[in-house]
């Protein structure tokens, strides 16, 4: 269970990132899928086409979006980014209590 979660979120990151790079067919049905929360017969109910095809196009659509991070690693380098951020502010906010605490605060 948490395996997929980490995985419909770490799809949904890479989505944001690279999303306009797929067609407009896999991202309107990897929003359906992936965001909506719909079944693969809903998808294919609501835009005629058949589960195969909503199937294949949801896989054609998470390949491409691994490719692009496996070529760009936007994500990659974002989220490293963010743990340095953080750990910035964790060391400055620890510096800040200890400066207090020296000042007799």
């Amino acid at each position: 269970m948490e395996n997929d979660l980490n995985k419909i979120l770490y799809l949904n990151e890479l989505f944001d990132f690279y999303g306009e790079l797929i067609s407009d067919k896999q991202s309107q049905i990897f929003i359906y899928y992936y965001q909506d929360n719909l079944s693969l017969s809903e998808i294919s109910n609501n835009l005629k086409i058949s589960k195969t095809g909503v199937y294949d196009a949801l896989k054609k659509a998470e390949n491409s979006l691994n490719y692009y991070e496996n070529t760009l690693h936007l994500y990659k380098i974002n989220h490293e980014k963010d743990k340095l951020i953080k750990e910035l502010y964790l060391d400055k906010h620890i510096d800040e209590i200890a400066y207090k605490k020296l000042k007799g605060e």
